[in-house]
């Protein structure tokens, strides 16, 4: 069967109930995907591939016989609310599968370069990295040792503007690296929002110290800086700073009030790649910064991450730390107990050409969201993300938030846009809701807003291929739902 492309149109997979076989075998010539839907007033009838058409000539059936008679009547479809998990297991056996809605009706087709689904975010992989990772391949430097690794650390510290970096093998490590590098561990406590993925907190908690949960801003969903120092305690260490979906934090006050009380920043930009604060990349500002290049991150290298030190003997011992441990200068003799937290050369290949296509990446995504504000911004039942301050916001993902008055609709307005092949997610869950976390909770907040943006946020789709057209049919989806 032939590729199907991302543009191949659902009428060109389809030939009326009552057609005839040659009026089929013109139909798969020109989609050129090996297969035909049969439908009759929208409902799909049976499937048709070459293979059939051949079968049945060696039967001496007409070409001027009704389609009806060969087509397969057993055939595999999936419903149009379909997870993409769903659809891509059903890929892995099937090259094209029908999508059905409710009634029976085709409404849409699943390939391997057509999810049916507006997913919320995918990789753009449009670069050199087939030819670094066939290059890493051909020389045999697959493993952490070979150019691109040290090449991807030059290229990304340039591009961000902070020295002494280190790739590492994913964002969550490198927050815990940090924390080690550091020296802390059991006995101090560090602070960490409510409202992020569980990556900081879990990298707390395995370095030994104590979580401390705090609120965010209502504005920017990021950590409340102006109602911080009331957290911090003797035994605080360091706060870890979430930049939310690409938001920056409100880094001056943060910075500020860390120096007041000698306590160390973490900057999570793991959302944030391209996002800056007063005219400088995230990261800048702390005493470390982490970057995550998880398959869903602004930039990607499968799994993957960076860890940045404004201190040069930080980044030295952490480089030990990451390497097993391992003395520098003296090859298997190991100062202390380290960890294998170290990036392969074909990650790093990977992260060298999206390097190379950041700026279209985020002149894409902050074009994406400018789309979505022409479009939405009239209706009132929704809050639209704004950048707070001297800010520049990289939307890894854009994420709306329902007027409180509207929160109910969350659920129904998740999965009617399931039901048209749109994914639509909700927001983090708020750390101290989930039972492993209430025990970290700081006893004179109540968490109201974190609660409340939880309530009524959702992330929509945000690829930097999303198209024109498909914003226009998730803003009409969006209207019709509070028309």
């Amino acid at each position: 069967m032939g590729n199907v492309t991302k543009d191949l149109k659902l009428d060109d997979l389809i030939v009326r109930s009552g057609s005839t076989i040659k009026e089929a075998i013109q139909t798969i010539d020109n989609n050129m995907c090996g297969m035909c839907f049969v439908v009759e007033h929208g409902y799909l009838k049976g499937v048709v591939s070459d293979g059939d058409v051949r079968r049945s000539m060696l039967n001496n059936t007409k070409l001027d016989q009704d389609i009806d008679q060969i087509m397969n009547k057993e055939f595999f479809s999936l419903p149009a609310f379909s997870e993409i998990k769903t659809i891509q297991e059903g890929l892995l056996k099937y090259n094209l599968i029908p999508i059905l809605d409710e009634k029976g009706m085709l409404v849409d087709y699943a390939s391997t370069k057509h999810f049916h689904q507006i997913p919320i975010h995918e990789p753009y992989l449009n670069g050199n990295e087939l030819e670094y990772i066939s290059e890493c391949i051909t020389t045999g430097w697959v493993s952490s040792q070979g150019k691109y690794v040290k090449k991807f650390e030059e290229d990304f510290s340039k591009y961000v503007g902070i020295d002494n970096a280190l790739a590492v093998s994913n964002g969550t490590v490198a927050l815990h690296l940090a924390l080690e590098t550091f020296g802390i561990g059991k006995g101090d406590e560090v602070i960490v929002p409510n409202l992020t993925f569980a990556a900081p907190i879990n990298a707390i908690i395995h370095s030994g110290a104590k979580p401390v949960i705090v609120d965010v801003c209502a504005q920017t969903a990021c950590l409340d800086v102006h109602h911080l120092e009331q957290a911090i305690s003797s035994c605080t260490k360091a706060i870890i700073a979430v930049h939310l979906y690409g938001h920056p934090v409100e880094m001056e006050a943060l910075v500020e009030i860390s120096r007041k009380h000698n306590i160390k920043i973490i900057e999570d930009c793991a959302e944030a790649i391209g996002s800056r604060y007063n005219d400088r990349h995230v990261g800048c500002f702390g005493d470390a910064a982490t970057f995550s290049f998880f398959g869903n991150k602004t930039i990607t290298t499968g799994e993957g991450g960076m860890v940045f030190f404004k201190e040069i003997t930080f980044c030295q011992r952490a480089k030990i730390l990451r390497d097993h441990g391992m003395s520098p200068t003296k090859r298997y003799w190991h100062e202390e107990i380290g960890y294998n937290y170290r990036m392969t050369n074909l990650q790093a290949a990977v992260g060298v050409a999206q390097l190379e296509q950041i700026e279209y990446i985020i002149q894409r995504k902050r074009w994406m969201a400018n789309e979505y504000f022409i479009r939405l911004n009239e209706l009132d039942h929704i809050q639209l993300p704004i950048e707070c301050g001297n800010v520049f916001h990289s939307y890894w993902l854009y994420t709306i938030f329902l007027r409180e008055e509207n929160e109910e609709k969350k659920n129904e307005i998740i999965n009617k846009f399931k039901r048209i092949g749109v994914e639509v997610r909700t927001i983090f869950y708020p750390l101290n809701e989930m039972p492993i976390y209430k025990r970290f909770e700081f006893k004179n907040c109540d968490y109201g807003v974190s609660k409340k943006l939880f309530r009524c946020g959702l992330s929509l789709p945000s690829s930097i291929s999303v198209s024109a057209e498909e914003i226009d049919k998730i803003a009409d989806t969006m209207h019709s739902t509070f028309s």
